[in-house]
């Protein structure tokens, strides 16, 4: 009797746990006026008007007289914003780090690109929905671990489930390089200075035997080798490969092989170290992924601001440049995206520069433009209001968004428990 009643508290408590229900499609026709539109290309518009009908934008432009709209917003004294990306985001694929039954953004294995991280993402998560209220409305699902990760698929973040949140499936394939150095275990006893990686050339075999093998697999063979198979798009120019790598050597050792075998699509993630390459990276037209600045130096004698420098560097070279989201508590912290932005506009870049790191330059680099990341007559109508500068946490206060047109809920977890201890307290006085 009590484990049935252990069952009917559990059935009653779900609904509370859930997501908050996603958006209905738009009904009607919305003209938004008196904004300021960051059309995230790099420019803005002062009394900007936005329409969209259907879910698609059908006008861009100043202070419209525009009347064939069904609805519109006076939006005097906020700015408009086209969604955010995240890119490298492990979103959905885990909930809470401490129970192992919620993880699961990690396969055994090495060599796993048939991996499709787009099937295990939770579109109920509750980490999920605290990204919407930042702006955060569009993300790269990738999962971790292994020598290949497997297959990331990009996602919108409001959805009844991951069928519904997909924009762009299997989009890419993520590639972990070894790493050529290596530090003793200090507590150990080990020593902790950095000294050659002993493994490194046979995992850089094990790499080529994976790729050459796979570049010479016969699609049409018996049985079906799920590995090979995933890895044709990368040699037919339709799939990105994703070279996750931070070091120089690195860097290098990476593009140099994978150019070299034929893969055509490839993005450089993490890069910690590729100012000292950028003539290389430039000279095979590769985007940089770079990691997000709230983090340490890697080396004893880096500048300790060059975190926060490496994108205005990278993009002043002339390189696209998105934002790595991944590291520590990577899935909350995701919710930072536009003041990672912001962070890195305080060192060197003009605001609407960053601003194009996680909207124009990440749907570029995801292979989205045409739909998404900037505001433009004919893509989705996703974007958001805020009453203040969106990569300025202290003015960052979105009180309107919608994705594909729908008119999304930013309620989460967070907003209820604020408005519940709001009134507490209110009431105590």
């Amino acid at each position: 009797m009590k484990k049935l009643y252990n069952i009917f508290l559990l059935i009653l408590w779900l609904p509370v746990m859930g997501q908050q229900t996603p958006a209905n499609p738009q009904e009607q026709s919305i003209l938004i006026t008196n904004a300021v539109l960051h059309l995230g290309n790099g420019t803005t518009l002062e009394k900007g008007a936005l329409g969209f009908k259907n879910g698609i934008i059908t006008l861009v432009g100043t202070q419209s007289d525009e009347t064939d709209y069904e609805q519109i917003i006076d939006a005097e004294g906020t700015h408009l914003y086209p969604g955010f990306i995240a890119l490298n985001a492990s979103l959905g694929l885990a909930e809470i780090d401490a129970v192992r039954a919620t993880r699961d953004d990690d396969e055994l294995g090495d060599f796993l690109p048939h991996v499709r991280a787009s099937i295990a993402y939770d579109a109920e998560s509750k980490i999920v929905e605290s990204m919407r209220p930042n702006g955060v409305l569009l993300a790269q699902i990738t999962p971790r671990g292994g020598r290949i990760s497997g297959s990331s698929s990009v996602m919108q973040l409001d959805a009844w489930n991951w069928e519904d949140a997909l924009v762009k499936t299997d989009e890419g394939i993520h590639l972990n390089w070894p790493n050529p150095y290596s530090r003793g275990r200090w507590w150990l006893g080990e020593d902790p200075a950095l000294k050659n990686n002993k493994n490194y050339l046979t995992a850089i075999e094990k790499i080529k035997s994976f790729f050459e093998n796979a570049k010479v697999y016969d699609p049409d063979q018996t049985p079906t080798h799920l590995p090979y198979q995933s890895m044709k798009g990368l040699f037919e120019g339709t799939k990105t490969l994703y070279l996750h790598a931070e070091d120089e050597k690195q860097i290098v050792d990476g593009i140099s092989y994978l150019k070299g075998i034929g893969i055509e699509k490839l993005v450089l993630v993490g890069g910690n170290e590729a100012l000292h390459q950028i003539e290389f990276i430039k000279a095979h037209r590769i985007p940089v992924v770079a990691s997000r600045p709230h983090r340490l130096p890697d080396s004893e004698d880096e500048d300790i601001k060059g975190t926060f420098k490496l994108a205005a560097q990278l993009t002043e070279a002339g390189i696209l440049v998105g934002i790595d989201v991944s590291g520590r508590m990577e899935r909350m912290y995701t919710r930072n995206l536009p003041f990672y932005a912001g962070s890195f506009a305080a060192y060197g870049m003009d605001k609407e520069t960053a601003l194009k790191l996680i909207t124009s330059n990440a749907a570029e680099i995801l292979g989205i433009e045409d739909q998404l990341g900037t505001l433009e007559v004919g893509k989705k109508a996703t974007f958001f209001l805020s009453k203040g500068d969106a990569l300025d946490m202290r003015t960052n206060q979105i009180h309107k968004a919608w994705i594909g047109g729908r008119d999304i809920s930013l309620e989460t977890h967070q907003t209820e428990l604020w408005k519940r201890y709001s009134k507490k307290y209110s009431n105590s006085n």
